[in-house]
């Protein structure tokens, strides 16, 4: 299974079974605004609520709105009874839950294979191939080793060849709407793109005084 992990820490931290079980885990803060699209790709969202049930209770009612993936909430014992139906999830861990019983919980979040959702074509732009299903990107054939964020900046530059996004659109569809961070974390984002692509790195544009853009023809005056 892809499970998305919510949590401030390492999520082996809070649930030390994950660290034997044969998932792939992906590790977003707590406060990550999750758009339908993200939580779509994968099988189920843990939320850790084990340092901070607050938090995982407004991460939880933030899910709750519109994404359907299946919500798993990890919580210790003594905050159990703050868990109410409001909280809007499938299942709940405690931090000891044992590998055999979290691999049950999770099995039984599973979606009948006839209610899945095919797998999301690949998105092809300029030499750029990515894939959603495993989170690879590769550029002419070359494996690309991009973060998360790297990845999902590139994914939404690349399924949009030709457009100029601002850097307040970009936080919005990359980072979230509720994103605190200033516009400078994408141009930070970008010019490890940038680098990533080598000597294709002309791949993204600057348009001065208005953003970026993926596979334009590039012109002198909005080089950097």
């Amino acid at each position: 299974m892809q499970l998305l992990c919510l949590a401030d820490r390492d999520p082996a931290d809070s649930l030390p079974a994950l660290d034997l079980l044969p998932h792939e885990v992906r590790t977003s803060p707590l406060s990550l605004r999750v758009p339908e699209t993200m939580a779509a790709r994968f099988d189920a969202i843990l939320v850790d609520g084990t340092l901070d049930a607050r938090r995982a209770r407004a991460a939880c009612l933030a899910l709750a709105e519109g994404v359907e993936t299946p919500r798993v909430v990890i919580l210790p014992e003594l905050a159990l009874t703050a868990l109410t139906p409001e909280w809007s999830v499938s299942e709940l861990l405690l931090p000891t839950a044992s590998p055999a019983e979290t691999e049950l919980r999770l099995r039984l979040l599973g979606r009948p294979a006839s209610a899945a959702a095919a797998p999301p074509p690949a998105v092809q732009a300029a030499g750029v191939v990515i894939d959603e299903s495993n989170f690879t990107a590769r550029l002419f054939g070359r494996p690309l080793d991009l973060t998360y964020k790297e990845f999902e900046l590139l994914h939404f530059l690349a399924g949009h060849p030709g457009r100029v996004f601002t850097r307040e659109q970009l936080l919005g569809e990359v980072w979230g709407t509720d994103y605190f961070g200033g516009t400078r974390t994408v141009d930070v984002h970008v010019r490890r793109l940038r680098a990533k692509l080598g000597e294709h790195e002309g791949l993204i544009s600057t348009v001065r005084g208005v953003g970026y853009g993926f596979a334009r023809a590039r012109v002198p005056a909005e080089e950097e």
